[in-house]
């Protein structure tokens, strides 16, 4: 192993080990799944969303992920009362700003989010990332045209910068970078676009390894690689079978990640940011 790879298992097994506490602020479609997911993972999840406890909630969790799958205008506020209760008591905030560019709602709902709470990590696909930033891309709903991976480094790196975070930009390669050190992922399987709510999940998985470890690239890269690699292990599972087999084989592969699952199902590469901002050299 690479002495980034131990350090990646390491991580796992912490939130094997000590099983954090994730507080989700998500949408109807994938609570369900979400929390499972979590389950199968080792961390414990809870769902709260009434404005009278979310600061009481984000402030014992271990994160607090913000998720803007179905949106109104009552969530965004309590959003903002969680992530700020979170920001005070040193809790990661994590924020999945679903569908942003589909509607000026959602992009300006993420934009007031990002201003107003200390965000930890930012993660979405290409297009949402970039409507953020005030570029168009195209979207359908909530999903995302495809994108090529350098283009997704040199968006993930200015994203990064400019909002001050660190930004996850997934697709058929994860991209994650802190605006200077730019890690590519790749694992995974094209069957997680089949199945609703493995995005949303992913960024809870995210937060489950921010709530162990306090460096948000390292934590994100850890959580990026070992849910690839349990994608490519169920898929190997079922790839005969469809996407329901294989979300059912996918929480069972969550379960079983240990240390070593990496090897053959997903890598990691790394890169330097360049210092006029964008492209990544190495």
């Amino acid at each position: 192993m690479s002495i980034l790879e131990k350090e990646l298992a390491a991580l796992l097994t912490k939130v094997q080990n000590t099983k954090p506490l994730v507080h989700n602020m998500t949408n109807v479609v994938v609570t369900n799944f979400t929390a499972n997911g979590l389950y199968a993972l080792g961390a414990s999840p809870v769902m709260a969303y009434a404005p009278e406890e979310v600061a009481d909630m984000a402030r014992i969790a271990g994160a607090l992920v913000l998720n803007l799958g179905t949106l109104s205008s009552a969530q965004v506020e309590a959003m903002i009362i969680a992530g700020l209760s979170a920001n005070a008591h040193g809790v990661p905030v994590l924020l999945d700003p679903v569908g942003a560019g589909a509607t000026r709602f959602r992009t300006e709902s993420a934009l007031r989010i990002l201003r107003e709470v200390k965000v930890s990590l930012l993660r979405g696909n290409a297009a949402e990332i970039a409507h953020l930033l005030g570029e168009s891309r195209d979207i359908k709903g909530v999903d995302a045209g495809e994108s090529s991976g350098a283009d997704q480094a040199e968006l993930a790196v200015r994203a990064a910068r400019k909002l001050n975070t660190v930004v996850a930009v997934t697709g058929r390669e994860d991209v994650i970078t802190d605006g200077k050190l730019c890690r590519i992922v790749s694992g995974g399987d094209a069957l997680l676009t089949q199945v609703t709510g493995t995005g949303c999940l992913l960024t809870s998985v995210l937060g489950a390894f921010a709530a162990v470890e306090r460096d948000l690239l390292l934590a994100g890269t850890a959580g990026l690689a070992f849910y690839g690699a349990a994608a490519s292990r169920a898929a190997e599972r079922t790839a005969s079978a469809g996407p329901g087999s294989f979300q059912i084989a996918f929480l069972d592969e969550l379960a079983k990640l240990h240390p070593h699952s990496l090897k053959g199902h997903a890598a990691v590469s790394e890169r330097e940011a360049s210092a006029a901002g964008g492209w990544w050299v190495g």
